[in-house]
């Protein structure tokens, strides 16, 4: 079909230090692997900041994202990006911005960068003006110096609109295009995005949906649930890592610029495509996904074009983590199972709040009809009589909680 598959934009100069024996070793090392009974995959996700417990998906995504998939080049001079972004949507001290830091560390061309204090031209690109000559010049952003690499930003949700907008074009076609005081260019930003946001009221509401995410592959909502058991192995785990100063402490465990050096290698030297039994696995599930939204049992879900190649490309990030120029059947079903807990357990869970949402606006309405203006009832009394009426106790104290929010009303000890 004419189509040219090239490697992922790794700048030349991480490579140009390798040895032919570092080179040796890594072409073994997925044998390495095998032999010891798991794979390039799992052991990477496995050190993917051992420090941080639990987020077994989450740093298996973050893997897949590190080795990204294989840029395309279209016979009409199109691109389609091979690399991946991920979003991390959830509860403060759940790690976010420490996975952040460690995945900057280990892409061979990482750049951090906070939303709050970060502006559409500090991540694109902004004109600067030479105090001596008066002459206008071009300064690349964050976004611009991560080309060939990572780009984490932090704090997300901070970021004003207007930003967040200006950083679509560098997500989707990795190009960033200038028309200022007389300069008209287009900047290459092939990068990738990690990126963390946190709720507005600070913890995860269940009443509310994620935000318009479409360009991200993968979507993670971390929640700080309690549960007794995992508190206490987290807690365990915390205390032993500052009791003892060391995470790293299972043998074979990789060194950290292993790690760094087998990605740039892989994503210089290996650019896979999927077979034509993966093709057929995720052409099934695309379809079916699409006839399910068509239902009632699915609607909010964001099946699209992005959708599926979103999948392509984590397919093609798991073969070439084990140097395969050839995506498999078992690759493309684990890119299913990390879209399944990503993007389509997020979509999923606002579909489940749709029949909440209109039971909560009944309630709300039912109260307002109840109450007159100015008029103080027994919070008690109003929830048992809606009790009697059918309706459930806790759904009634979260109506009347928004309608705190909003300011419809107010509690005044034990009467509202």
């Amino acid at each position: 079909m004419g189509i040219h598959v090239s490697h992922s934009g790794i700048r030349s100069g991480i490579l140009l230090n390798l040895k032919p024996e570092e080179i040796d070793e890594f072409k073994s090392f997925p044998k390495k692997c095998h032999q010891e009974d798991t794979s390039v995959f799992e052991r990477f996700s496995q050190n993917i900041d051992p420090a941080v417990f639990g987020h077994k998906r989450i740093k298996q995504a973050i893997s897949c994202q590190l080795f990204g998939g294989s840029s395309k080049h279209m016979p009409d001079g199109i691109k389609r990006r091979g690399d991946i972004n991920v979003l991390l949507l959830g509860d403060p001290s759940t790690a976010k911005s420490q996975l952040l830091k460690f995945t900057q560390k280990v892409a061979p061309i990482g750049v951090f960068t906070s939303g709050k204090g970060s502006s559409a031209a500090g991540l694109t690109a902004s004109i600067m003006k030479e105090p001596g000559s008066g002459e206008f010049y071009l300064e690349g952003g964050s976004m611009v110096l991560a080309d060939g690499g990572m780009v984490c930003i932090d704090e997300f949700d901070k970021m004003r609109e207007q930003d967040r907008v200006a950083i679509h074009e560098a997500m989707e076609q990795q190009t960033i295009s200038i028309a200022k005081a007389g300069i008209t260019t287009m900047l290459n930003a092939r990068t990738s995005v990690l990126a963390a946001a946190n709720p507005i009221h600070g913890r995860y509401d269940d009443m509310k949906s994620a935000a318009d995410t479409s360009r991200f592959d993968m979507i993670f909502i971390v929640r700080d649930r309690r549960d007794r058991q995992r508190d206490a192995r987290m807690a365990e785990h915390i205390i032993k890592l500052n009791a003892e100063r060391k995470i790293r402490t299972k043998k074979g465990d990789l060194d950290l610029d292993f790690m760094k050096r087998y990605v740039a290698y892989a994503r210089s030297s290996c650019s896979p495509r999927i077979n034509q039994i993966a093709k057929m696995l995720l052409l099934n599930y695309y379809l079916k996904k699409r006839q399910l939204r068509d239902t009632d049992q699915l609607r909010s879900i964001p099946i699209t074009v992005r959708q599926l190649e979103a999948l392509i490309r984590i397919t093609e990030s798991i073969a070439r983590m084990e140097l395969r120029s050839e995506a498999t059947k078992d690759d493309a079903q684990l890119a299913i199972e990390l879209f399944e807990v990503s993007t389509v357990s997020a979509s999923s869970h606002t579909a489940n709040l749709l029949q909440s949402s209109r039971d909560l606006r009944r309630l709300e309405d039912i109260i307002r009809e109840r109450l007159a203006i100015g008029q103080q009832t027994p919070t008690f009394e109003l929830v048992k009589s809606l009790e009697s009426a059918g309706e459930q106790k806790f759904k009634v104290y979260q109506a009347l909680n928004a309608m705190e929010r909003r300011q419809e009303l107010s509690f005044s000890h034990h009467k509202k």
